[in-house]
Order: structure tokens, then C-alpha cells, then sequence
């Protein structure tokens, strides 16, 4: 097992889920009274009810402004829901990530599709990536300096990138780095949103084979947000689609292409025909 990212949990032959998701509902904002009565803001999610299983890799796919990020957001703990409830390896989860527990914050990660949402360009890229070291594990400074060379080793990047300012660096390192960010909390579940969408194919192609191998070391969950449907029928187990909110359709990978039942999911994966082959598998 590797030592840097070692098993995340042991993987039940019939595991139950880790992530269930039931009935959950969002809205944004609050619309001007009208005649004196504010009428509800739209909205974003309607009732959607999904699980992830240990180790699965779960493709949440839709147009812009289907939820996608508006889920992740609020199992993250970002933002509340404003119906429905997530649980978590059986528990409920509390809505904000201030109400939860250490240990719950160390065990549920989430990268941005914008790096640069999650690292603060004053500081330096192994100050960046030792924050969760010093916040979720009892080691001595020698410790986390050296599991900050092995990270960054782990996402492709030199030890020297440990010195250099998020500035100093391209969109694709950012993106690297705020994977190893995430990473070193040793987490159960990685809530990605996008995080491949703004690297070039080769990148692209690292950053997945990486967290495959992670996934297959560590028993490690991954909703894996993604508008490209090669990317998701290459790399999840299972695609959940959604549609303006609503989730119409869950189903192993292979069945939903061959087979889409919902009307939307056809004509999503009509629109993207060309673009569907599953790219060649790539090595690092």
C-alpha cells in the first residue's frame, strides 16, 4: 500500500453508500416583494435523491445552470439546502461545514474547477498544501515538509514548486496543486467540480491517470463533476445526469451510453456523438 495515501478505508464486498443524497432541494436568493409577498426564488435543485458507494467514482454531467456545482457546493458545506438531507457513512451531515466535526472536514475534500478559489496567492505552494497537514494531523514540522515533497512529487510537480508563489506558476500547476491540497487530508471522499475542464489533453490525462491510481490504492470516493461526456465515460463507474435541477437519469457507464432511457439524456449524448469515444488510456 503506499505509504502516502494509505487505504482511506477498507471496501465492504456489499458496501452500503458513503454519500446518500435524499430529497435534496436549493434555491438562490430571494425575489422583490410583490404587492407586499415575496414569491420563493427559483429553484436550483428539485428533490434529488442519488448515492456513491465506497471507491466508486460517481459523473455528475448536465449543461451549465443543471445544479451540478450547487451539490457539490452543499456536500461540501458551503452553502445549505433548503429541503432534503445528506448523509454521510450513515450519518447526517450537518448542513454547514462549520457545524461539523474536524474529523468530518478532513474526511470530505472538494477542488474547484478555479484554483484560485482555494489557494491564497500570498502564500507560498508547500505553505498551501501543509495547511490541512497542520490542521488534521499531529506531526512535527520535518514530517510536514517532507510529505509536502511527497505530494507534490505525487502530482508531477519538482520539490523546488514548494518556494514558489501561486503567481509563479501556470493554470494546470494551480490546478496540481490544489489536488495535493485536498489530497493531503487524506480524504474518503474528493468532491471534484470541473477540474479538469480548463487543462490542456495532456494534463488532463495525468491528473485523471493520478487520481485513478489513488482511487484503486485508498478505497478513495470521488463525485467527479465534468460537461465532457469522454472524460466521464472513461473515467466514473456510474454518470448521474441532470436537467435544470432535477436529476433524470442514474446508470452504470457502459448501460447509459448504450442504452439512455431518459429523453434529455439521449439528446445530450446525441449533441456530443463526436466527442463520446472514451480517450486512450493514459500513462504517467
Amino acid at each position: 500500500m503506499n505509504a502516502l495515501f494509505p487505504a482511506t478505508h477498507a471496501v465492504p464486498s456489499e458496501p452500503r453508500p458513503l454519500l446518500a443524497i435524499e430529497g435534496l432541494s436549493a434555491r438562490y436568493g430571494h425575489r422583490r416583494p410583490l404587492f407586499g409577498r415575496a414569491p420563493a426564488a427559483p429553484e436550483v435543485l428539485r428533490q434529488v435523491s442519488l448515492s456513491l458507494r465506497p471507491g466508486e467514482t460517481l459523473a455528475l454531467v448536465g449543461e451549465s445552470g443543471s445544479g451540478k456545482s450547487t451539490l457539490a457546493r452543499i456536500v461540501a458545506g458551503l452553502q445549505p439546502s433548503s429541503a432534503g438531507h445528506v448523509l454521510f457513512s450513515g450519518g447526517a451531515l450537518p448542513a454547514l461545514a462549520q457545524q461539523r466535526s474536524v474529523e468530518l472536514r478532513r474526511q470530505i475534500q472538494i477542488v474547484f474547477q478555479n484554483p484560485d478559489a482555494s489557494l491564497n496567492h500570498r502564500h507560498r505552494v508547500g505553505q498551501a498544501i501543509q495547511r490541512p497537514l497542520e490542521l488534521f494531523f499531529d506531526l512535527s514540522r520535518a514530517e510536514r515538509e517532507r510529505r509536502v515533497i511527497e505530494l507534490l512529487h505525487a502530482v508531477r510537480l519538482p520539490e523546488d514548486y514548494a518556494w514558489r508563489y501561486p503567481a509563479q506558476i501556470s493554470g494546470g500547476e494551480r490546478q496540481r496543486v490544489a489536488l495535493a491540497r485536498a489530497l493531503a487530508a487524506r480524504p474518503r471522499l474528493l468532491l471534484c467540480d470541473e477540474i479538469v475542464s480548463a487543462l490542456d489533453v495532456s494534463v488532463q490525462a495525468s491528473v485523471l491517470a493520478l487520481l485513478g491510481t489513488i482511487k484503486a490504492e485508498t478505497g478513495l470516493s470521488l463525485l467527479f463533476i465534468t460537461h465532457d461526456l469522454a472524460v466521464a465515460r472513461w473515467f466514473a463507474d456510474r454518470i448521474a445526469v441532470l436537467y435544470r435541477g432535477e436529476l433524470c437519469e442514474v446508470a452504470p457507464v457502459e448501460e447509459l451510453f448504450a442504452s439512455p432511457r431518459h429523453p434529455y439524456t439521449q439528446a445530450l449524448l446525441a449533441a456530443h456523438r463526436p466527442s463520446t469515444r472514451p480517450p486512450a488510456a493514459p500513462s504517467l
